[in-house]
């Protein structure tokens, strides 16, 4: 985490533009079917985005490294886990954002409007997202939980930096 604060709370400060025009969205019901998608395209995007907070939260908690990225829209990842970590962390950063998922997804169950169109696409759109998080992350996270090696790829440093 040393030197990356002011990434951090340039993250931070993106994401919060994000989440306030996404409630300026839902202020009122979203009028016309442009604005109906528009909102519900901006709920998938605060709902993928709270999922990569629960990510980074699992990191901070865990003490895992990790690499922000060295611009706000330099990546579509919040950040990359550092390989270097332990076994142990990288357990932390995966499980940190099954748990803001869940969260998301319970918080959006009991806030959006089942009978609007925006909030009828809104959890559409995050139940794909929930899909493709458990096609894609818990079986690279039980993988590991078996006694594979930490993964690899997009969203993750091969920890060689020191």
């Amino acid at each position: 985490m040393r030197g990356q604060w002011r990434k951090l709370l340039t993250l931070a400060a993106r994401d919060s533009v994000l989440v306030a025009l996404t409630l300026w969205l839902w202020a009122g019901p979203p009028a016309g079917i442009p604005m109906a998608v528009l909102a519900a395209l901006a709920t998938t995007l605060v709902g993928y985005l709270a999922h990569e907070w629960g990510h980074l939260a699992g990191c901070l908690v865990g003490g895992a490294r990790f690499e922000l990225p060295a611009h706000p829209f330099a990546s579509p990842f919040l950040f990359k886990f550092d390989r270097s970590s332990s076994r142990p962390q990288f357990f932390a950063m995966a499980l940190g954002g099954f748990a803001a998922s869940i969260l998301t997804v319970a918080v959006l169950l009991w806030l959006l409007p089942w009978d609007a169109l925006a909030g009828q696409v809104a959890l559409a759109l995050v139940g794909l997202g929930v899909g493709a998080t458990l096609a894609i992350e818990v079986p690279e996270f039980l993988r590991v939980w078996r006694g594979a090696p930490l993964p690899d790829g997009a969203a993750f440093v091969s920890g060689d930096k020191p």
